[in-house]
């Protein structure tokens, strides 16, 4: 941030009065570049700065790459879109393309995306043509190797990330992709159990441990690799690893909201599936919905308690608590007549609840 407000200091002047110098789209491009490279809360402002360079400079092959990328990782948070057309993320790497066919990581962050939407076949020759034209940057391989593990080829995956660590050997990312295909290997083991080497299992947990280990030790502020590592203990049976790990984390301060919500969404699966405590699982996932909405996180907080309340209901069709969350859960999606017929419903089996008067008092507000 202290970099960030030198660049605002030192370039102000050149963004401002009637005689703007050439300057100004590079002002914003650098601008927009180190907001990338900060934390997932300034990618929206990033997205702004590249926008405001192409103002200026609209072929600008750089910037536009750069508003490719804000617009790509702003969609990562935010979850999965129903359809290519509406991604605002595949039109602008399309745009890169346009200006610069040789461009290989837009080729490849295309082919992720398109991935998503079952585009297979265009995804692949993609990924291929952009590992034929750079085979040795450290960028197309650490996404390549995300294609194919995504592919369900993980061997593939973790050749190429071999390769990218040659490259970068300190790049907490490819320690935590690699890990990842680790735990992929293990899951598929697991899923086949008897049909493999049994030593085979301890040295997967071990490789995972490694490379999520290495990677939030190459950075603390990595969150997901720390999760991932608490999973793994699970999975190992270390649950007093793993709690410790989920403690220090409820203790950080200074969270982004993305990393704090996936902390109340791993919590709460850990309460409900490992503890089998439903009332500590429904509490995280709700202080989950409660951080941002809309998020991929956010969907899948809302699919858990959605499914615990209507199997409460199913075992006790008056369980007040149960109709309660799941007014709160209609409100959350904006859903306001089932929500209200929802707390009234609760209300019926807990008369003169507070917090659900206070709800239908805000969802009728002329009552």
């Amino acid at each position: 941030q202290s970099y960030l407000d030198k660049l605002e200091v030192t370039c102000g002047p050149l963004t401002q009065g009637p005689h703007v110098t050439a300057m100004v789209p590079e002002v914003w491009g650098e601008k927009g570049w180190s907001l990338l490279s900060s934390h997932s809360q300034c990618y929206e402002e990033a997205k702004e700065c590249f926008a405001r360079a192409l103002e200026e400079d609209p072929d600008n092959t750089e910037w536009n790459m750069g508003y490719a990328t804000a617009l790509y990782r702003l969609e990562s948070i935010s979850g999965i879109l129903k359809r290519p057309e509406v991604s605002q993320s595949v039109r602008q790497l399309r745009r890169v393309l346009e200006l610069d066919p040789g461009e290989s990581v837009a080729r490849v962050m295309l082919a992720l995306r398109l991935q998503e939407f079952q585009l297979q076949a265009e995804a692949n020759e993609l990924v291929e043509e952009a590992l034929r034209t750079s085979p040795d940057s450290p960028f197309v391989l650490r996404y390549a190797a995300k294609f194919y593990r995504i592919q369900q080829d993980v061997d593939e995956a973790i050749g190429l990330l071999k390769k990218a660590l040659e490259f970068t050997p300190r790049s907490s990312f490819l320690h935590h992709q690699m890990g990842t295909c680790c735990r992929e290997k293990l899951l598929a083991l697991r899923k086949n159990q008897g049909s493999g080497d049994p030593g085979v299992e301890a040295v997967l947990i071990n490789d995972c441990k490694l490379h999520f280990g290495t990677a939030f030790q190459l950075k603390p502020s990595y969150i997901f690799a720390q999760l991932d590592f608490a999973w793994i203990c699970l999975m190992n049976g270390e649950s007093d690893r793993a709690v410790e790990i989920y403690n220090n984390l409820q203790s950080l301060e200074d969270v982004t909201p993305n990393d704090k919500q996936a902390i109340e969404l791993q919590l709460g699966l850990y309460e409900l599936y490992h503890t089998k405590s439903e009332s500590n699982a429904i509490h995280h996932f709700m202080e989950g919905l409660k951080i941002q909405h809309g998020t991929k996180y956010w969907k899948t907080c809302y699919t858990e308690l959605e499914h615990i309340a209507r199997g409460q209901i199913n075992r006790n069709p008056h369980d007040s608590r149960a109709w309660g969350i799941l007014g709160f859960l209609h409100r959350e999606a904006g859903e306001n007549s089932e929500a209200v017929e929802c707390f009234e419903k609760a209300l019926r089996f807990d008369r003169g609840n507070e917090e659900y008067l206070s709800a239908l008092r805000e969802l009728r507000p002329s009552t």
